[in-house]
């Protein structure tokens, strides 16, 4: 059966994913949403050439910068791949995906370009805020209401289909892997542990290409995009604008690094009290 590896980022998702399909014979599939871009490589710590030629590796690198990917575009490029015998490691650290697979995915049709650009411009002028207080009570009371990205997902449902997204979550269909059908494991990392990690591996990003991703980005930065959610580009996009300095930018990225990380850590113990946990430092 499939073998889901979780945890926050830098607690070393990868290297476990690696060491268990190297024994196993098995193929590595991506489960984070920043990681299927192809302009990121080091910022979002994909595995290294040298990782990928150790093992099959799928869904990294092959979205284009420009195209937004959902959670159901994930879901439906996973699908083939479940079928692999041995069966793959899915790891990373976006829940949505995690919870897609083993719960289910409510098939909401896709957001049309004026109501994208409508909550973009609410987002910019106000702050998610606004949107969150026209959300339908069902939903406001299960999303994440901190979380401008979920809030203002659930805004664009709601005025495209004129239902709440509460309402397509509970039309949900069956899961591609139902409860007994895959084996999960849960990286469970210690604060400081992981905090010390996350700045570590920053630098190794710097001196590892980090920069030069973003500068071959910055014509086309866009900090509306999806792909521009990479954690370091928007701070690195700084620097090289003149706008701070690389010290300056080097710890604001670390620092909302730390606060991703927190949020995941967070989300993990609230939706996947069944995993198998993993004490990190063991």
């Amino acid at each position: 059966m499939p073998i889901l590896v979780a945890g926050p980022t830098a607690s070393g998702k990868s290297a476990l994913a690696l060491e268990i399909a190297g024994a196993q014979g098995r193929t590595i599939v991506n489960a984070d949403a920043l990681q299927v871009y192809d302009c990121w490589r080091v910022l979002s710590a994909r595995p290294s050439p040298e990782e990928e030629a150790q093992v099959p590796h799928a869904l990294y690198g092959h979205v284009p910068w420009d195209v937004s990917y959902s959670v159901g575009d994930w879901l439906r490029a996973v699908s083939p791949l479940l079928a692999e015998r041995p069966a793959p490691v899915i790891v990373g650290g976006t829940g949505l995906y995690f919870r897609a697979l083993t719960e289910g995915l409510a098939e909401i049709p896709p957001t049309p370009s004026d109501i994208r650009a409508a909550a973009d411009a609410a987002m910019a002028k106000t702050g998610h805020e606004t949107l969150l207080s026209e959300l339908d009570p069902e939903t406001a009371t299960r999303i994440d209401t901190a979380n401008p990205a979920r809030v203002q997902r659930a805004w664009e449902v709601l005025k495209t289909t004129g239902r709440g997204l509460a309402h397509w979550q509970d039309a949900t269909p069956a899961p591609l892997l139902p409860a007994g059908a895959y084996t999960p494991l849960l990286l469970d990392a210690d604060k400081d542990w992981l905090s010390a990690r996350i700045a570590q591996r920053f630098a190794l990003m710097l001196d590892g290409g980090a920069l030069e991703e973003v500068r071959a980005m910055l014509l086309h930065w866009d900090p509306a995009r999806p792909s521009s959610k990479a954690i370091g580009a928007p701070e690195l996009v700084a620097y090289l604008r003149g706008e701070t300095t690389l010290e300056a930018a080097r710890e604001a990225a670390i620092i909302s690094t730390r606060q991703y990380a927190k949020r995941q850590r967070t989300w993990f113990r609230a939706r996947m009290g069944g995993w198998t946990r993993i004490a990190l430092p063991s």
